[in-house]
């Protein structure tokens, strides 16, 4: 029996796409853990796939499996702003101060809500002096009132960088002060229950048998002393107040994502920066409704979405000792939503999704009716080139639609 025959598989694809059932599995073959991939087109699923195992609990990554979205969460609070915008109860280019009146202290009053959803506000991390450990960054009430303090580490919209834990604090606070839910409780109620899926951001007891752990990978990972030496090497100064706080944010966050594994009250908790929990099937769909009708639903309109894909970031570098790090160009960004790049093609131009630490990815591509979930529990690096694991269903799919 040959290592392809031997993989614990199940799912099934439309005509027209085994080539991604075969590209999905050759590569699930050669990846210790388990992973799932769902496709919609027109509001159908067209893939259903899942392969692999959860070493953790020794048992098949099935089709039950659920995991940790990490910054694919991203995409889903982003559709929650999108939604609340639509409803005509957010503007994009109001002071996000109007909706949250305490954000407006220390130089901050005139960062756009446009500017919080695109990574452009200047708030990437919280200040390194602020004591922002793992703990603190699930302490929503914490982590308001430090970035309600802080000044922004650069002008605002004078440059770009991935706000990696407080663009969930920025996008999940403007929801509670708009709406009265939280994050969750929001995503809960208009959109999970609505499309009928399988997505908790705050897990209850009761889906925790579901879970599959996330476990390194065999060989090098980047962490924050890897980090620390490439930015040392560029010639960067690591006392600057931005580099310090990168730094001092980077090292919680890591912290923080390996706290999700061990610690249940992580995962019970609202991080709507990452720790949203879903299979493939739910994040596969959540982009379909933002596209198009799912079983009679549609999440947003089509004006919402166009608005929602338009590129914010056009001729925006890093800002300040962080350009020294620049490798081509920066990750674009729309309302909330990667748009493609080098290391994250998606479906080419038009597509907008997100990806999450360690492989996880969903987006949609409106003009071929695709949208496309992909989860996983083995954590592999993400910087410089697409996850190998992508690359073979992506070309697949882009055959199969006719791209």
């Amino acid at each position: 029996m040959s290592e392809l025959e031997a993989l614990p598989a199940g799912g099934a694809v439309a005509s027209g796409y085994e080539g991604v059932r075969a590209a999905f599995l050759a590569a699930q073959a050669q990846d210790p853990g388990g992973a799932q991939l769902c496709v919609y087109r027109h509001g159908q699923r067209v893939v259903d796939l899942w392969a692999g195992r959860d070493p953790a609990n020794d048992r098949p990554y099935g089709e039950d499996i659920i995991g940790v979205l990490m910054s694919c969460t991203k995409g889903v609070i982003a559709a929650a702003v999108c939604l609340l915008a639509d409803r005509g109860l957010v503007d994009f280019d109001s002071p996000l101060a109007r909706y949250w009146p305490e954000f407006g202290q220390a130089g901050k009053d005139e960062i756009t809500v446009r500017q919080a959803m695109s990574h452009t506000a200047g708030l990437m991390g919280y200040d390194a002096e602020a004591g922002m450990g793992p703990a603190e960054l699930f302490d929503p009430k914490r982590c308001t009132a430090e970035i309600e303090r802080m000044a922004p580490l650069w002008a605002p919209g004078t440059a770009v960088f991935y706000h990696f834990v407080n663009y969930g604090t920025l996008a999940g606070e403007l929801i509670r002060r708009v709406d009265g839910r939280t994050p969750g409780a929001f995503v809960a109620d208009e959109i999970v229950r609505p499309l009928g899926i399988d997505l908790w951001i705050g897990l209850p007891v009761s889906q925790e048998s579901r879970r599959a752990p996330h476990f390194n990978a065999p060989g090098p990972q980047v962490g924050v002393d890897q980090w620390r030496a490439m930015m040392a090497a560029a010639g960067i100064d690591l006392e600057d107040r931005l580099i310090r706080s990168f730094l001092a944010t980077a090292t919680a966050t890591d912290a923080a994502i390996e706290q999700m594994n061990t610690s249940r009250a992580f995962r019970a908790a609202e991080l709507p920066a990452g720790n949203a929990i879903a299979d493939a099937r739910a994040l596969a769909k959540v982009y379909a409704a933002l596209i198009g009708r799912v079983d009679g639903f549609r999440l947003i309109s089509l004006e919402a979405m166009e608005r929602a894909r338009e590129c914010q970031t056009a001729g925006l570098g890093p800002p300040g000792e962080l350009a020294k790090l620049a490798r081509g160009e920066p990750q674009p960004f729309g309302l909330g939503f990667e748009l493609p790049s080098g290391v994250k093609p998606m479906l080419g131009p038009g597509s907008f999704g997100h990806a999450g630490a360690g492989g996880r990815m969903g987006f949609a591509h409106p003009e071929t009716g695709v949208a496309v979930g992909y989860v996983c529990n083995t954590m592999r690096p993400l910087f410089f080139e697409p996850d190998t694991r992508w690359v073979g269903w992506t070309e697949a799919l882009r055959e199969a639609v006719g791209l």
